[in-house]
């Protein structure tokens, strides 16, 4: 399972996030493993079936207002409670003072108890963005990530076939580079695939007799992006003597972290211009979002005459109907 220790949060976050440790003897690797987070509300009125222990709980104005309107002995069991669930942190907002028995539960069971000066309001749409950011599952492929007309388009196929010329071209075309060589995926909520670059090899491209280019310095920033949905995969092979989809009726799947993303098969042969072809295919996956299919709309018209010419044609008569 992926998850972040409450240390790297405050390594990472925390002076974005206006982050302090008030807490004395507190476990920072304690895991984090679930972006959403939550507000103890009902735990502190000692419902806590809800409460999950993977996440971190958020003490915003009405949690501490409401801690206040209990007797210090109420006020500890309920805090207890909350604590005995093994939560990885608790957060308080707004830089409101931390009672006296939130520090001492916090100290007691070596929980990070953190003060931030945001509201509960922003700093919840912060860190959950960060935590589905960071938390997200995640892989990484062999091929090539171009942005054309904004469609994300995987390329792969067997090394040595023309990925990367392919990718050249389309720059050239006025298309963008996200990743060369190895591109890092992530799942996104919604079943949103984003791919982007390794730090270390992020705006180069490798052109075999030319070596490793800097597309960036060579054409501009306008010419890299450093991520990008993927929305379509082509699949470079080396032409066979196959049948070969010729209408485009065949709806292929590639399987990315469990996500079918649309498949197009592209045969490299002598003389075929596969920059164009792969721009071709990315304006048809455009077509294909806006509800347009050309392929199934010529299907349908050829059904339909046939369907006509069916039932217009006079039926056969024998010898004996006639007299």
């Amino acid at each position: 399972m992926t998850f972040i220790t409450v240390s790297e949060l405050l390594t990472e976050k925390g002076e974005e996030f206006g982050l302090e440790l008030l807490s004395e003897n507190a476990d920072l690797q304690k895991k984090v493993s679930f972006p959403t987070i939550q507000k103890p509300g009902l735990a502190l009125a000692g419902y806590l079936d809800q409460i999950h222990p993977e996440r971190i709980q958020v003490f915003g104005k009405t949690e501490l207002s409401y801690l206040k309107t209990l007797t210090a002995g109420e006020c500890r069991m309920r805090v207890t409670a909350l604590c005995n669930l093994d939560i990885p942190s608790m957060l308080i907002t707004v830089s409101q003072t931390a009672p006296e028995t939130l520090l001492e539960c916090a100290r007691e069971h070596h929980i990070p108890l953190l003060r931030t000066h945001l509201s509960s309001l922003v700093l919840i749409s912060r860190i959950t963005s960060y935590l589905e950011e960071r938390l997200a599952p995640e892989t990484s492929l062999h091929g090539v990530l171009v942005d054309i007309f904004g469609i994300g388009v995987l390329i792969l196929g067997g090394s040595g076939i023309g990925k990367s010329e392919c990718a050249l071209e389309l720059i050239l075309r006025g298309h963008r580079l996200v990743s060369d060589d190895i591109v890092e995926f992530k799942l996104r909520s919604n079943e949103v695939i984003i791919g982007t670059s390794p730090a270390l090899t992020r705006y180069l491209i490798e052109v075999r007799g030319l070596g490793i280019l800097n597309v960036k310095e060579l054409f501009g920033i306008t010419s890299v992006r450093y991520r990008k949905r993927v929305e379509l995969v082509v699949n470079l092979e080396t032409w066979k003597e196959q049948g070969y989809d010729r209408l485009g009726l065949d709806n292929q799947k590639y399987r990315v972290l469990d996500v079918e993303l649309p498949l197009v098969n592209i045969p490299v042969g002598p003389g075929r211009n596969l920059a164009v072809i792969i721009e071709v295919a990315a304006r048809n996956q455009l077509l294909k979002l806006r509800g347009y299919d050309s392929a199934q709309q010529i299907n349908n018209a050829l059904l339909e005459r046939l369907k006509n010419e069916s039932l217009c044609k006079p039926e056969k008569t024998s010898p004996a109907d006639i007299e």
